[in-house]
């Protein structure tokens, strides 16, 4: 099985991959926050110094490009080839509104017309290798059969499936059945993604599906930064490697950001998933939330690491 972790917009940038990975390595691919590029500037510079190879030493990084503008789409593929990169991620599975309403991510698949016209583009106008991240539809389940004859016309390094529909948002469960339509039928590589919250769903899901061969992880992996490694009988995660993991990430946003409170919305972003790993944690994530300057929000960390972990 290969091991990719999934982007997560706002959080999952260079800093937070350089941390996870010191402490969990084992990774097969990090998959970039999306790049949105311009018809002006391909990248911003937050964006740039998310892929810039100096910021990712030791492990593969994947950029993930979001646009429904095959010029653009090529223009940021020759930026980044300069950069190093051999391959490319078109994420078709976005189901955020403001995205969806640009006819981006998951609101592409709407038009399929569209879609395979672009996919052309792109295809006959670089060299870089392009994987795909797709749900599979817009409204309905039934999209996907046309969808997959699509991407089955181009040589598609993988084809990364998220079986809800955009209109699912994370809610409703994925479609397996869908998804087994997608190892069956498609030409390219298949890798699964969706609700690989824990070990055990991970063995359930290989129970169903053992000749799957690939899957991309993301708010499992936020969640409990070990998943992988207890995934793989390397052991589970215990409160002391889970406190230096939590300190050296901490330590590196002061680094690169200015003030308390910046810090700690990167930090309380986290917790919204690590919060969950620990019984009985309302009282000390409370105290995680009102905390307005680092030293008050270490003392409820503290709190949070007196609890026992959920087993």
């Amino acid at each position: 099985m290969q091991y990719y972790f999934a982007p997560m917009e706002g959080i999952t940038g260079y800093i937070y991959r350089n941390v996870h990975h010191s402490f969990f390595p084992g990774m097969d691919k990090y998959f970039s926050p999306f790049i949105s590029p311009g018809t002006k500037k391909t990248m911003i510079p937050k964006e740039l110094r998310d892929i810039l190879p100096e910021n990712n030493q030791g492990y593969p990084l994947i950029p993930q490009i979001l646009t429904n503008r095959s010029e653009d789409f090529l223009k940021l593929c020759r930026d980044l080839k300069e950069y190093g990169y051999k391959e490319v991620n078109l994420n078709l599975g976005c189901p955020s509104g403001t995205v969806v309403s640009k006819k981006k991510g998951s609101g592409f698949l709407e038009y399929p017309r569209e879609l395979d016209r672009f996919l052309e583009e792109i295809f006959t106008g670089t060299d870089l290798e392009i994987s795909i991240k797709t749900r599979i539809g817009k409204d309905d389940p039934e999209e996907f059969e046309e969808l997959l004859e699509i991407y089955n016309k181009y040589p598609l390094k993988e084809l990364i499936v998220h079986p809800r529909v955009q209109t699912d948002y994370y809610k409703n469960s994925p479609n397996l059945e869908v998804f087994t339509m997608a190892l069956e039928k498609s030409k390219a590589p298949v890798c699964y993604n969706g609700d690989l919250f824990t070990a055990e769903l991970y063995e359930d899901f290989c129970r169903r599906f053992p000749q799957a061969e690939r899957v991309m992880i993301g708010r499992g992996i936020l969640r409990n930064p070990a998943l992988v490694q207890e995934i793989k009988g390397e052991g589970k995660l215990d409160k002391e490697k889970f406190m230096a993991f939590h300190e050296a990430l901490c330590q590196e946003y002061e680094k690169v950001m200015s003030g308390d409170k910046n810090v700690l919305f990167k930090m309380k972003e986290l917790w919204f998933y690590m919060g969950s790993l620990f019984e009985e944690n309302k009282k000390a994530m409370k105290k995680i939330k009102k905390a307005q300057y680092l030293p008050e929000y270490q003392e409820a960390v503290r709190e949070m690491l007196k609890l026992q972990l959920v087993k």
